[in-house]
Parts: structure tokens; C-alpha cells; sequence
């Protein structure tokens, strides 16, 4: 479902319980065992299609990073850790003096995007402001989040995750990433 239909580990775990009709209160994975899943499942059948995806997918990121390198953005998700494929949508966060900035750079430079509250990285709600971007590279429409943060917010954005890795990454991280995606291995 993650890879196949692009849903996020949450929902998917969720919809999975309910297909398999067990009870809610079923023990289920980590987002790790998950992600260690996905990966399998990618490296299985999707190894000839899923580089390029994702740095398609990247490098729309890193288009709507530069566009709003004001408000400190980050990529996150399944972009930044590289289980991304073409059904995955884009979560940019950006830590912002003031928070209504952001929107009103998007009004300024006529962009369409629908405001909407969503679940943050410590389970607090956040403004995410949606868009839907064309990929050339990808040929279709790509969900792009921009989720609002307070600049406070930054500080516990960055510390490591359970496997010890960044759980986002800035332009210039990001920029790294291409660079390396791009080079003979």
C-alpha cells in the first residue's frame, strides 16, 4: 500500500488492520520495521524504476525549497530518506518568523494551494498549505505540503531519529543528495 498506492505508513497500517479484519487494538510494526520493508519491497520490484522517480521527486523538492528559502525550509518523509516513488507527495517543512508569511508569498506569486490543518512531527497540529506541482520528469501531478512551523520549532526538528539519521534535510543537504544520486557509483 506505502509503495504501491503511495498512502503513509499510518494510514496504511491502519487500512491494513481493517482488511484483515483485527481487532484495533492489533500490535502493530514500527515505522522503522516498516521503512526496513519498503526498502525490501522497492529493491525487489521497483529497482528499475524507483531512482529516477526519486530524484525526480528530489528535485521538485529542492525547486519549492528554493522558492521558499525565506522561511528555512526542510524535506522530510519518504523523500528525504529515499523510499519515495512517484505515488509519494512531498513534505516540506519551514520554520518561520511569521507563520502567515509564508501563505502570503504564495497569494503574491498567484499560487494555488489549499490551507488545512494537519498532524506535526510531535503530534501537534501544524498549517500545511497543499499544491499540486507537474513533474516534466515524472509527467503527472505531484502533492507538494508546505507545512508551517514556528521558528522555535527548528531547534528539536533536527535531532536524530531511532536509527541515528537526520529525520530532514536543508537545501544544501538535499543539493548533496542530487549530487550524490547523480554520480557513477
Amino acid at each position: 500500500m506505502v509503495v504501491e498506492e503511495g498512502l503513509e505508513y499510518g494510514p496504511a497500517k491502519r487500512r491494513a488492520v481493517r482488511e484483515m479484519g483485527l481487532s484495533s487494538r492489533t500490535a502493530l510494526p514500527n515505522n522503522d520495521e516498516v521503512e526496513a520493508e519498503v526498502r525490501d519491497y522497492i529493491q525487489i520490484f521497483c529497482a528499475d524504476t524507483q531512482p529516477a522517480e526519486l530524484r525526480a521527486l528530489r528535485q521538485l523538492a529542492l525547486e519549492w525549497m528554493e522558492h521558499m528559502a525565506a522561511f528555512r525550509p526542510y524535506v522530510g518523509g519518504s523523500v528525504w530518506h529515499g523510499t519515495a516513488t512517484r505515488l509519494s507527495d512531498i513534505y516540506i517543512q519551514m520554520f518561520c518568523d511569521d507563520p502567515k508569511s509564508a501563505e502570503i508569498t504564495l497569494i503574491d506569486h498567484h499560487v494555488d494551494y489549499e490551507p488545512r490543518m494537519v498532524t506535526g512531527f510531535h503530534g501537534e497540529q501544524v498549517e500545511a498549505l497543499s499544491l499540486h506541482v507537474f513533474s516534466k520528469e515524472l509527467n503527472e501531478e505531484i502533492g507538494v505540503h508546505l507545512m508551517v512551523y514556528d521558528l522555535d520549532d527548528l531547534r528539536g526538528a533536527l535531532k536524530p531519529d531511532s536509527q541515528g539519521r537526520p529525520p530532514r534535510g536543508n537545501l544544501a543537504a538535499l543539493r548533496r543528495l542530487l549530487e550524490k544520486d547523480s554520480s557513477p557509483s
